[in-house]
């Protein structure tokens, strides 16, 4: 898979891109990441990339003259037509464990990291989709960019462990009900056995597996109700 990024401050990814999970997997040869910086792509000597928003107000606006020619650069590697342009913005549609999965199926994704006080509004017609990580402000898409990654990379085959993934939170799970619901995951305890009083579930000692499991769906579905039951609904 191809991960393409575009932003105005590429070094930003330095440090999370090159440990862990996401480092091991571009070692692998899973994943390419390729960061593209939005300003080498402006036409005068300043390289400017913003300008004053028309009608008057507050911050600088990113063009979408320069934001397009990045796109359209960054698009001629797609070789493959399973292909998507995301801008991260905060009127985006919110980010789940289910679109992580569907981004993780495509050869090539592009991440557009919006910035300023916003974007020129006809940036978005030319993108395939936008994203907002929460209901909240931040300075730049750089942030959610790297969490789109990291949870995108993560479900890439030979990433993780087979089946490793499939018993997070979130991951969609099969009640009696046959409805699918994003339940958050059960309990898990390693040693010592007893810590300053509080002991580690008897159940989980006994070497029972089936019950263990279903002490498992149970405390999940319980975790569910009193911490996300919007979840549920």
């Amino acid at each position: 898979m191809i991960i393409s990024i575009l932003t105005l401050f590429p070094d930003m990814f330095t440090g999370p891109f090159h440990t862990s999970i996401i480092k091991r997997s571009q070692e692998k040869g899973i994943v390419v990441i390729k960061l593209a910086n939005i300003r080498d792509f402006a036409t005068d000597n300043y390289g400017s990339v913003d300008d004053h928003p028309y009608g008057g107000g507050v911050g600088m606006i990113l063009r979408v003259d320069v934001v397009d020619r990045a796109l359209e650069h960054t698009k001629a590697l797609c070789k493959r037509s399973s292909c998507k342009a995301i801008l991260l913005d905060p009127q985006g549609i919110p980010y789940t464990q289910e679109i992580a999965r569907k981004l993780s199926k495509l050869n090539h994704l592009i991440l557009i990291c919006g910035h300023y006080e916003g974007v020129d509004e006809r940036i978005r017609n030319l993108v395939d989709e936008e994203i907002s990580i929460g209901d909240y402000v931040l300075t730049g898409g750089e942030i959610p960019a790297m969490v789109v990654v990291d949870s995108v990379i993560r479900l890439l085959p030979g990433v993780l462990k087979e089946g490793v993934t499939s018993s997070e939170s979130f991951s969609f799970q099969h009640p009696p009900s046959h409805l699918q619901v994003p339940f958050l995951e059960y309990p898990q305890y390693t040693r010592p056995e007893i810590y300053k009083g509080m002991n580690v579930p008897e159940v989980l000692l006994s070497g029972n597996h089936k019950d263990i499991t279903q002490w498992r769906n149970q405390q999940s579905r319980l975790k569910t109700q009193k911490r996300r039951p919007d979840l549920l609904r």
